[in-house]
């Protein structure tokens, strides 16, 4: 964390009185219960997302909102806190060259490793509103359409409870799905109104879980493959390498991690190759 001015950057027009100080308690609970790290550059938003809280809760000022979180009584609140101060940006095959290689690479892979157990386990961490075990899911059913017997699971998580319980209804906007080809979204999507719902064969692939990668796992795994783009850059150097550590302990011998485009492993793990971009396969 950087040190901050003592004297505080009020801006004029302001609903509540924000000051350097708010700011840093902040992101310290933040950094504290989560991992992510905020840079100075930050306070705006965190003011902006931080209002809606304090107007729920009917409080008249940051210090308030604050010390309430500390409390016992403000237990329950972590959770909007956290939420609110969390950024979900997602999309259908997003980096549509990591998906090329689940189908390609890592699938076929996965199947010849299991060919007698027919049991493949795959993880979206940090899944946002879905798209991305969606997408998962899409190329799974693609790839093994005559699979009969297998028993494939996706396990799809994110820190923000909203945001799973909404990647759980499997609904969007018509928008959304934009992108996608004609015959991959008449197949995987059914139309109502402005509306998508994704279809039930993939939604069975799916469980959705509210995880806060800073804590225990209860999943067992192995992992054949492990999704989590653009999650790590929110956290510091430390914490990117324990959770690398993590990941390369779920994964199975071979196993693939996928990381976030402006995401790398350089000098933070011994435990993966780079095979690809942004692509790593677990060696140890």
């Amino acid at each position: 964390m950087g040190s901050m001015s003592a004297i505080p950057r009020q801006k004029s027009g302001r609903e509540f009185h924000f000051t350097d100080s708010n700011f840093e308690t902040a992101r310290k609970m933040l950094y504290r219960h989560t991992g992510i790290s905020l840079n100075d550059g930050k306070l705006d938003l965190v003011y902006g997302r931080l209002t809606r809280r304090l107007r729920a809760l009917h409080l008249s000022s940051f210090d308030q909102y604050l010390s309430f979180l500390k409390s016992e009584q403000g237990e329950a609140e972590m959770v909007h806190f956290i939420n609110a101060l969390t950024t979900n940006l997602t999309a259908f095959f997003r980096e549509p060259h990591h998906f090329d290689f689940l189908a390609n690479t890592a699938l076929p892979e996965a199947m010849r490793k299991h060919g007698r157990d027919h049991r493949i386990r795959c993880w979206s961490a940090g899944c946002s509103t879905g798209e991305e075990p969606h997408s998962m899911a899409i190329v799974v059913r693609e790839v093994m359409s005559s699979c009969v017997g297998w028993d494939i699971r996706i396990l799809a998580t994110d820190l923000d409870s909203n945001v799973v319980a909404t990647a759980g209804q499997g609904r969007y906007t018509g928008e959304r799905i934009a992108g996608l080809s004609r015959s991959r979204a008449k197949k995987w999507f059914h139309t109502t109104g402005d509306k998508v719902q994704v279809d039930t064969s993939l939604q069975t692939l799916i469980t959705f879980k509210q995880l806060n990668l800073m804590q225990s796992w209860p999943m067992r795994g192995p992992f054949d493959l492990i999704f989590c783009r653009n999650v790590v850059i929110y956290f510091d150097k430390p914490t990117q390498r324990k959770l690398f550590d993590r990941y390369a302990d779920y994964l199975a011998d071979g196993g693939y991690l996928f990381l976030g485009h402006s995401e790398s492993m350089h000098n933070l793990s011994d435990r993966f190759e780079l095979i690809g971009q942004t692509i790593y396969r677990k060696v140890r």
